[in-house]
Parts: C-alpha cells; sequence; structure tokens
C-alpha cells in the first residue's frame, strides 16, 4: 500500500530502488562464557576481526582521492586510531582471558565501559566522540559474524538507517546504493555534505522511518525536496522519472558553461576559485575553469605518517599545485593541524580538553619553530614556478600574522642567499574563522595582503554551536543576523582598505546563498570543484546591482525565517 514521507532533503537527486533497513548497532548481546580451553582461539577470532576492519578501512583510504580524501580521511583516520587504542584493545584481551567471556560479550561490556567515561565528559565535542567508537565496534561485531557492515548485497537498493557515518559513504555508494534514509542527521552535517560532493540522494530527519518501512518495499525517494514514498504508484513513478531527465539536462547544461565566464547578468566578472588537496582537485579545477587555487590544504602531506614531511617533500608537493594552474594563482595555507585530527607525528596534544579551541592553526605552527620554518621555506621556493600566496589559519591577533611575515622575511634572504629563485612579493594573507580576528580586524589588516573567511568555524564559535551536534542542527546556521552583520563588516573593511576577500568555507560553496553574498560584497568564492559549476550557473541569472540595492531590506531581518524569506525572493527566476 502506497504511504508517503517527508523528512529534510539533504543532498539533491532522485532514486527508485528496493529499501534495506539497517537497525542501530545496539550490540545486544548475550552474556555467554567460554572454557578455558577455547580462549586462546577466541582471542585470535577477535584479533583477525579487527584485522579485517583494518584492512577494510586501509583499502577505502586508498580509493579515495581529492577533496573526498580529506572530508573523510578525517574519520577514517580517527576510526584507524580507535582500533590500535590500547584502552581499547587490553580491555577486550583482558575480558576474555580473565573473564572467559565470548568476543561478541567482551566487545559489548567494553563498548559501554568507554562509552560511560565519554559520556561523562563536560565538553560536547568529546561525548560526540560515543559516535566513533560505536561505529568502530560495529565494524568489528559484524567482522566477527563474516558481515560487511550489514551492508553486503546492497546494489540497486535504498538504505534505511537511523544515521550514516561520513566514512560510510563512499564505500556504500561504491557497492551500489542509489539513495540514503535516516531517522537523524542534519542538512549541515559532514555525511550531508559528502552526499553531495558524491551526488548520492540523502534525505534525513524522519523519526520512526524505520518502524514504516520494511526490507524490499519498492521506494522512490526525492533527495531535494525530502519526500519518501513506499510502494509508489503511477504518478510517482512517471514524477521520478521527470526528476531524472530534468537532473540529466541540468548536468548537460553545466557542462557547456566549463569555459563561460563567471559574469552577472549586469557584466560583472565574479572570481570562483576551488579548494583542493591533491593533483586531482588541482586538474579538476583547471578544467572547469576555476580562476585559481583559494586553499590548498596542507594537512594532508602530515596526516597518517610517523614521520615529518622535510623541506624537499613539502616543495616538491607545494611546486606541482603551481605548476599544475598553469600560472593562475594558487593560495596555500599553512599546517592547520589539531587534537581533533588524526596525527601520528606526535606534533599534536593528546589530551586537549577541548580541541577546537586549543593548540591548532597558527598557535601550533608558532609553537613549533622547526615545523614553521620548514613549511615556509617550502612554499617560498615553490612561489618561484608561478603566482602563490601563503594563507595563516586560525589567526586571532595582529602579533601571529606579524611573527610570521617577520620569518617569511628572514627566510626569504637566507634562500635568496642560498641562490633559491623566489618571487619578488609572495602575499600572506590570514583565514578570518574566528571571531575575535573578525571584530579586531581594523587593527591588523594593514599587516595583511589579502584575507580569506572560513565560515564553517565562524558559525560555530559565533553562535556557540558545534556543527557536528544533532541537537544544535536548528542553531547552527549561517542565516543568523549575527552572522550576516559581521560578514558584511569583515567584506565591507576589506573593500575600503582594497584588500581582496574571498571565502572558503561551506556556505561559499551553496548555490542558494550566491545571491546573499553577492549582495553583502562578495565577489570571491573559493569551493569544492564539483559544486563549481552550479555556483557558476546561478551567478549567471543574478544581477548583482540590484541585489546590492537590496542589502538594507537583508540587513533588517531580525530572524532566520527574515533571512531565508530575502533569499526565496531573490532567487534567479524567482
Amino acid at each position: 500500500m502506497r504511504q508517503e514521507f517527508k523528512g529534510l532533503g539533504a543532498s539533491r537527486g532522485s532514486a527508485l530502488g528496493r529499501a534495506r533497513v539497517r537497525l542501530p548497532h545496539a550490540l545486544e548481546v548475550a552474556e555467554e562464557h567460554i572454557p578455558e580451553s577455547q580462549v586462546e582461539a577466541e582471542r585470535a577470532r577477535l584479533q583477525r576481526a579487527i584485522d579485517t576492519v583494518r584492512t577494510e578501512m586501509h583499502a577505502l583510504r586508498q580509493r579515495l582521492h581529492g577533496a573526498l580524501a580529506h572530508e573523510i580521511g578525517e574519520f577514517l583516520d580517527l576510526h584507524a586510531l580507535l582500533l590500535d587504542d590500547p584502552e581499547l584493545l587490553q580491555g577486550l584481551d583482558t575480558l576474555i582471558r580473565t573473564g572467559r567471556y565470548t568476543a561478541d560479550y567482551a566487545l559489548r561490556l567494553q563498548r559501554d565501559r568507554i562509552a560511560a567515561v565519554f559520556a561523562g565528559m563536560d565538553d560536547p565535542y568529546l561525548r560526540s566522540r560515543i559516535d566513533d567508537i560505536d561505529q568502530v565496534v560495529g565494524r568489528i561485531h559484524a567482522a566477527l559474524h563474516s558481515r560487511e557492515n550489514g551492508a553486503s548485497g546492497v546494489a540497486g537498493e535504498i538504505l534505511i538507517t537511523d544515521n550514516v557515518a561520513p566514512a560510510e559513504l563512499a564505500q556504500l555508494q561504491a557497492q551500489g546504493v542509489v539513495a540514503i534514509v535516516t531517522a537523524a542527521g542534519s542538512t549541515l552535517s559532514h555525511s550531508a555534505i559528502l552526499a553531495r560532493s558524491l551526488h548520492l540522494p540523502l534525505v534525513v530527519g524522519m523519526p520512526g522511518v524505520l518502524l514504516r518501512v520494511n526490507d524490499g518495499d519498492a521506494l522512490v525517494v526525492d533527495g531535494g525536496s525530502g519526500l519518501v514514498v513506499v510502494e509508489p504508484g503511477p504518478q510517482d513513478l512517471r514524477a521520478h522519472r521527470g526528476r531524472e531527465r530534468e537532473y540529466i539536462r541540468e548536468r548537460k547544461e553545466l557542462h557547456r558553461l566549463r569555459r563561460e565566464p563567471t559574469r552577472t547578468v549586469d557584466g560583472i566578472d565574479i572570481n570562483l576559485y576551488a579548494n583542493a588537496e591533491s593533483r586531482e582537485d588541482v586538474a579538476e579545477a583547471h578544467a572547469l575553469g576555476a580562476t585559481g587555487i583559494g586553499l590548498y590544504r596542507t594537512e594532508f602531506l602530515f596526516l597518517q605518517r610517523a614521520e615529518l614531511p622535510d623541506e624537499e617533500e613539502q616543495f616538491r608537493a607545494y611546486r606541482d599545485v603551481v605548476l599544475g594552474m598553469s600560472g593562475r594563482p594558487v593560495t596555500i595555507r599553512t599546517l592547520d593541524l589539531g587534537a581533533d585530527k588524526a596525527d601520528r607525528t606526535g606534533l599534536v596534544l593528546r589530551d586537549e580538553p577541548n580541541p577546537a579551541l586549543g593548540l591548532r592553526g597558527v598557535r601550533l605552527s608558532l609553537a613549533r619553530s622547526a615545523l614553521l620554518e620548514t613549511q615556509l621555506r617550502a612554499l617560498l621556493r615553490a612561489s618561484g614556478y608561478g603566482p602563490l600566496r601563503i594563507l595563516v589559519p586560525m589567526v586571532t591577533s595582529r602579533e601571529e600574522i606579524r611573527e610570521v611575515r617577520s620569518q617569511m622575511k628572514r627566510i626569504a634572504r637566507e634562500l635568496r642567499t642560498q641562490g633559491h629563485e623566489i618571487a619578488d612579493h609572495v602575499p600572506l594573507g590570514a583565514m578570518i574563522e574566528v571571531p575575535a580576528a573578525a571584530i579586531a580586524l581594523p587593527g591588523f589588516i594593514g599587516s595583511i595582503d589579502f584575507l580569506s573567511i572560513g565560515t564553517n568555524d565562524l558559525v560555530q564559535y559565533l553562535l556557540a554551536a558545534d556543527r557536528n551536534n544533532e541537537a544544535l542542527s536548528d542553531l547552527y546556521t549561517p542565516l543568523h543576523p549575527a552572522v550576516l552583520r559581521l560578514l558584511r563588516d569583515v567584506i565591507r573593511l576589506a573593500h575600503a582598505r582594497r584588500k581582496p576577500v574571498a571565502m572558503c568555507g561551506e556556505m561559499a560553496g551553496d548555490a542558494l546563498y550566491a545571491p546573499l553574498l553577492l549582495a553583502l560584497g562578495l565577489t570571491e568564492f573559493s569551493l569544492h570543484p564539483g559544486t563549481l559549476l552550479e555556483l557558476r550557473r546561478v551567478i549567471r541569472e543574478c544581477d548583482l546591482t540590484a541585489l546590492r540595492g537590496r542589502l538594507p531590506l537583508l540587513m533588517r531581518a531580525r530572524d532566520r525565517a527574515g533571512i531565508e524569506a530575502w533569499i526565496e525572493s531573490h532567487r534567479p527566476n524567482a
């Protein structure tokens, strides 16, 4: 019988398939003991399961590249570290050896012990790590029973689950999953962002879906509107086919824009830069006609390795990015590593109570002087091969920028003395992602050459709302009057002081926000290459002069609803 449910559309696309219901990993395992003679065999069985999971995650990590490697890789790296956590492994071993429990029950007991410790912590970020524990434990439990985490044989199926981890998405798509529907989740979560990058339809926020849909039900999922139809009728199937034809038409239209300028209807050119961290990203950005690279992340050189990359290795990586863009400007961000990212180099502190507010970004670089010097030497050497800019993350004060610039000048003199060819001038910029930097910007804007606004951190720090905390999904939004006022003030000041200003956060890559950002005065966007053409299409339909004339109306909005109403009324062709 036909049923219709409505959730939140998190990733556009229309899918038709069979339902595969995956219940949460509750690990309802009965207590079971084994005789002493089986202890060694049970320990070996558990170790094989752990090795299987480690191999699976390594294989998935190797298949990823580009921006997905950065986003999904962070979660895979964290899960890999958990697999090597002595507390987890030793606790399991002890439970089997001394308690003579089965591996399944030992896994449940150890999971509950660790979760209780995390649940008792004051810091919301650390409490949220329980989800990572559950995902790792769920993988091990599945491997104990030779299941692929409940996802075997899913080609052509639509996964119905309580939630989905970012690290699963690429794997599920590769196995043939055509769409995902979750009971929980947020349209602003990492999973939603990655689903959009993968063009995998995703509907979130549908409580009760696990009880309303059965394995094998035929489903139509519209990832744009959030509509899910169980046992669709002829009209539903026609609507699905119509959406598919529309998406195909859109993709063809976007493909034609690869060589077209990003120019508004009133003739104003807008710069679209690409975020990147690999050669594949750089090649894609070049092919799509990006103005340049607006954010090149350097963390990938440091993650998942036991030794620091030396100057020569870094130099070759940065030089290749510059050469890959054939004269278009490249902005490379210095190391933005902190305790919230998996790191085996020993650089970051392991027990920071709040990693998001800890020793990260420029703070870490200045605290490790040799680290910063090596990176600056490599960057300055790469500047001899084409236009390169250096971007400093997590800036909060004028002193930090002045210290980095002082070191740049000293290192540049040394390199020239040593016979290296470097650019006459390498622009130095600051990430504006901390509210203090945005507010104090008038006092240090003269010390920088350009700005890049990182909205992901800026929004969550300004609103005191973790964007990965589902309970705060309604609060975490860039469509807050305080966020818009801060963005307007930063952009206005940059223009008044003739400093280039770009935006490289997730907000810049969402075509829905393009008219709003243009009205605020933004003319430089830096975004994932996969969304560049869609943003170009929307900008080409915008009248910049008209949008800026309507800015006062936008700034008078008192709440999110008012801002959303402005966006809706100013969408191209609205």
